[in-house]
């Protein structure tokens, strides 16, 4: 299977038909879906007829973007994925290709450990190194304070907060989003003062 992207502790590597079992556990647990849609599974039919097919797509049409299974290295071991693309979920938007989001889902018992800033600075490296991106960008629930932490470390800076119009409000909806992003000029900046 082609890894994607090594770190020190991390494999990103493609998805597979055979992840869906660690998927649906990922989706399973409340806490992890908590900012998500307010706690709820994703179900086995979703996760096998919607969302796998989607993020395998992405390989089969060659495109640079994508999700990927993350995989600690020292045990072999699933903790979640990340993904880097363009929104092309919500209507209100119209990402540039050259403009990836910046998205991580891990299982509860690998967070605090650094997994999703080391994650996350890796795919922000690979965005501008390789990939041709002009800004990388993140968006949280406002009151997930752990993943403004997570975009802070990988560099990014707070954008806006705004209101999105979900189809079901969940407990902490209304306090907003929060968007946070890093441009090529800011990445480099960022690079040239740490050397």
């Amino acid at each position: 299977m082609p890894v994607y992207l090594e770190t020190p502790r991390l494999l990103l590597r493609r998805f597979t038909p055979d992840d869906l079992d660690d998927l649906v556990a990922l989706d399973a647990d409340p806490a992890v879906m908590r900012y998500i849609n307010g706690g709820q599974p994703t179900t086995r039919d979703e996760m096998r007829d919607e969302y796998l097919p989607w993020w395998l797509a992405y390989y089969e049409r060659g495109d640079r973007w994508g999700f990927w299974a993350a995989i600690e290295r020292e045990s072999g071991r699933f903790l979640g994925w990340f993904h880097l693309r363009p929104n092309d979920e919500d209507p209100a938007r119209t990402d540039p290709d050259d403009e990836p989001e910046l998205g991580y889902r891990l299982r509860r018992d690998a967070w605090g450990r650094g997994f999703a800033t080391e994650g996350s600075r890796a795919l922000v490296d690979k965005a501008f190194l390789e990939l041709g991106a002009r800004r990388v960008y993140a968006t949280a629930m406002y009151a997930n304070h752990a993943s403004w932490r997570v975009m802070e470390k990988a560099g990014m800076r707070f954008v806006r907060l705004f209101h999105p119009e979900p189809a079901d409000r969940i407990p902490g909806d209304e306090d907003g989003h929060v968007e946070y992003a890093i441009t090529r000029a800011e990445w480099e900046a960022g690079i040239a003062q740490a050397t």
